[in-house]
């Protein structure tokens, strides 16, 4: 990443290649995935979604976990190009159903998916294209949208791997309401890392009206 890059360009490039090639959809990553997976959609188990949507997928391993637990279409949109290969290659999503996208720019109608969610994505997008970015993920659900994201009551920047610009806490759960406050909460929860293996991650699920 050079000073001239954009965030998504750094997601594009080599920097987004090194964090794909960090990544490993192993049996470890993948049951700790769907464990968390399994108690978010607990609570919409008498209505599931049909179709579920995760931006910002990489590799896949949220919708690898998915794919064991629900029955619902799946989803994905993924700016790195290699992180998409991995996702036709290993079928993780067909290849009409994978898109190359950001969450500021999703190239899907109004209420496509059932469930549109992200996980640890938010938290790289720049404190000004966020409110872009939560009209888009409100757009394409229909039912439901779920954040998993890092927290911290006041917002804050913080250097990622070396870099400035590029990570980004603040009350996500909060954000949505704040910006949708028809939208119904559902359920929220925190994924400690020493129990669950997950990068202790706060969780909101909303429902829309």
């Amino acid at each position: 990443m050079t000073p001239s890059d954009t965030p998504i360009d750094a997601w594009r490039g080599d920097f987004g290649d090194d964090y794909v090639a960090r990544n490993r959809a192993t049996e470890e990553t993948m049951g700790n995935a769907a464990r968390a997976f399994t108690e978010i959609l607990s609570h919409v188990k008498d209505n599931p979604p049909a179709s579920i949507l995760e931006v910002g997928a990489n590799i896949g391993i949220n919708l690898r976990a998915l794919a064991g637990i629900t029955n619902a279409e799946l989803f994905a949109v993924e700016p790195n190009a290699h992180a998409r290969e991995r996702l036709v290659a290993d079928e993780v999503v067909p290849p009409d159903r994978l898109f190359d996208a950001v969450a500021t720019k999703l190239p899907l109608d109004d209420g496509a998916v059932d469930l549109v969610f992200t996980s640890g994505v938010l938290i790289h997008v720049p404190p000004e294209d966020l409110e872009t970015a939560y009209g888009g993920i409100h757009r394409v659900a229909a039912r439901y949208v779920l954040s998993l994201e890092y927290f911290s009551q006041t917002p804050v920047s913080i250097p990622y791997r070396g870099h400035e610009g590029l990570l980004f806490k603040r009350d996500f759960g909060g954000m949505w309401l704040d910006l949708f406050p028809e939208i119904e909460p559902v359920a929220n929860g925190f994924f400690w890392r020493r129990t669950t293996g997950l990068d202790d991650l706060n969780w909101w699920l909303f429902r829309k009206p």
